[in-house]
Formats: C-alpha cells, sequence, structure tokens
C-alpha cells in the first residue's frame, strides 16, 4: 500500500531515480516528483517499490556534499580575486526566478542569498508562466530570467524535434517567445530556461540565452543557481563561455553524448542515473540540512 508522500522507485525503469508520490488517481497511476532532478513522471503503482536504499551518482561524495563544495569554493574565488586588488564598481544581476515548484523555487533563493546574488521569487505553474510573464517583467525588471519548474520526455517519443512529445517544454518556449517580445535584447535581459529533459533547441529558438537539457538528461535541482551565479558575476566586457557557465553545475554536459546518434535504448539508459545510496532515515535528515525550512509538508 502506498500513500502521498513516501518516497519510491520505478521497478520498470531499474529503480533508477529516487521520486515522492504527489497523487494518486482513482485508476491507482501515481504522479511522481524527483527529489534531487527536476523531473516528473506518472507511473502505475504496481511498477513503484518503497525507496529503502537510495543510492548516491557517487560512492565517495554526496550530491549534498558536492553543492557545498561548490558554494565553499565560489566564495573562495571571490575572495581570492579581491585580494590585493582595488574595489571595484560592479553591478551584479537581479534575478527573477519563475518556478512551478514552491518546494524547488525556496530551494533555490535559499541558495541565492547564500552567494549573495540579488534575487526574486515567483511560484507560477508551468502552464501558467506564458500568461504572467509580462507582468512579472515589467513588475521586477530583472537582468536575469529564470523559467523553470518540471518537464519530461515521453517514454515512447517518436522525435525529439517535436515539442508534443513534452510534458512542459511548450509552455517555456512560449513564455520565452513572450519575455522576448518585452525584452528583445539579449544585452538587457539574459533568460535560463526549461528543466529535466526539455525539448533544448526549442528553447533556444525561441530567444534563451542558457537551456536545459542538451542530452535530454536529468538537470540537478540547483543547476540553475550555479548557472545564474556565472551570469550575474560575469564583468560586461566579458564574454561567458558555455564552459564557464557550466562549470559549477551538478549535471555539467557530456560533450561526447550524440543524440542524433543513439538509438532509443541508449537514451533510456543516458536518462537513468542512479542517485542516492544511504537510508530514508538518513536521506530524510540530510535534506532537511539540505534544503532547510523548504521540505514540503504533505
Amino acid at each position: 500500500m502506498f500513500s502521498i508522500g513516501d518516497y519510491v522507485v520505478r521497478v520498470s525503469y531499474g529503480r533508477d531515480i529516487l521520486f515522492r508520490i504527489t497523487y494518486i488517481s482513482p485508476n491507482q497511476v501515481a504522479r511522481l516528483k524527483g527529489i534531487s532532478y527536476r523531473v516528473v513522471a506518472d507511473a502505475p503503482m504496481t511498477d513503484l517499490e518503497l525507496a529503502d536504499g537510495m543510492r548516491f551518482t557517487n560512492q565517495e561524495t554526496s550530491i549534498m556534499n558536492m553543492v557545498q563544495q561548490n558554494i565553499e569554493r565560489i566564495i573562495k574565488q571571490r575572495e581570492d580575486d579581491k585580494k590585493g586588488k582595488l574595489p571595484r564598481f560592479q553591478k551584479t544581476g537581479t534575478v527573477l526566478h519563475i518556478d512551478g515548484d514552491v518546494f524547488y523555487l525556496n530551494l533555490c533563493l535559499k541558495y541565492y542569498q547564500t552567494l549573495d546574488i540579488p534575487a526574486i521569487g515567483e511560484h507560477v505553474m508551468e502552464s501558467e508562466q506564458p500568461k504572467k510573464i509580462r507582468y512579472l517583467i515589467e513588475k521586477y525588471s530583472p537582468d536575469i530570467l529564470v523559467l523553470t519548474g518540471h518537464d519530461s520526455l515521453n517514454k515512447h517519443h517518436k522525435s525529439l524535434y517535436d515539442v508534443n512529445e513534452y510534458r512542459n517544454s511548450g509552455y517555456f518556449i512560449e513564455a520565452v517567445k513572450r519575455a522576448r517580445v518585452i525584452r528583445p535584447s539579449m544585452d538587457n535581459l539574459v533568460i535560463f530556461a526549461g528543466a529535466c529533459q526539455s525539448y533544448f533547441e526549442g528553447i533556444l529558438a525561441a530567444g534563451a540565452d542558457f537551456a536545459a537539457s542538451p542530452g535530454r538528461v536529468l538537470i540537478h535541482a540547483l543547476d540553475p543557481v550555479f548557472i545564474v551565479e556565472k551570469v550575474a558575476q560575469c564583468p560586461f566586457h566579458h564574454v561567458l563561455s558555455i564552459e564557464e557557465a557550466l562549470e559549477n553545475t551538478i549535471t555539467k554536459f557530456n560533450k561526447e553524448l550524440d543524440i542524433d546518434n543513439m538509438t532509443e535504448e541508449e537514451i533510456d539508459r543516458e536518462l537513468s542515473k542512479p542517485i542516492f545510496t544511504d537510508t530514508e532515515r538518513e536521506f530524510e535528515q540530510k535534506m532537511m540540512i539540505y534544503m532547510g525550512n523548504t521540505m514540503p509538508h504533505l
């Protein structure tokens, strides 16, 4: 018997990703939300198994430790850059972060604050983001816009380049298009958009500067924060390369991944990455430290 709020894995996917049940339909299909990765999925209850052994992506270092190491490295680099130099008059870009998931929004806002990045957060469901984007841009006048939430690619997709194969990419694409009508110049507004397995090419074509996810992989919940930190701190005279932008992300980017020449089975394997190794109780304790007061109460 499963209940809303249970941590589960999917047997048919090799128990690859840790999810939390957010809804159970009358016909016994569960709506699932990723814990560390921005992905949503539906699964029959018969395919679910209670998670009693979450797995790490790396046996030596947990994702939480990786995040903390990134934060410490960024702060130390800033301190080192200031040594022996005259004070600089440099404006840090203001971020408007629009997120379809309040849990991840609160998490990101926590780390924007830790990294001393001025940020405003708005919880807006993915389907509502195109409708509200004009109002929010005009209200806050941001330098950097983040549009994210959850997304997923249809397991039995026939084409990676059909927006209808994606759960929420169409909303991200339309929101980006409308944002660009308001702020056509990329010099006046930098846009990051997308989530796990999003339609990367479509989002970029709509006018985003950065998008998820080029390899249709699962991106970490804090990847937008680490990209935005690079953008917000970038001097106006410096061109930020893709390599620099991705330097501190958890997911990074596999340059060797040639998605156009991969079989469906190969793509499925790339989408299935192990995450955690500790018990549910140990995991809960770490997550409470990691996410502070952002843990939702169901």
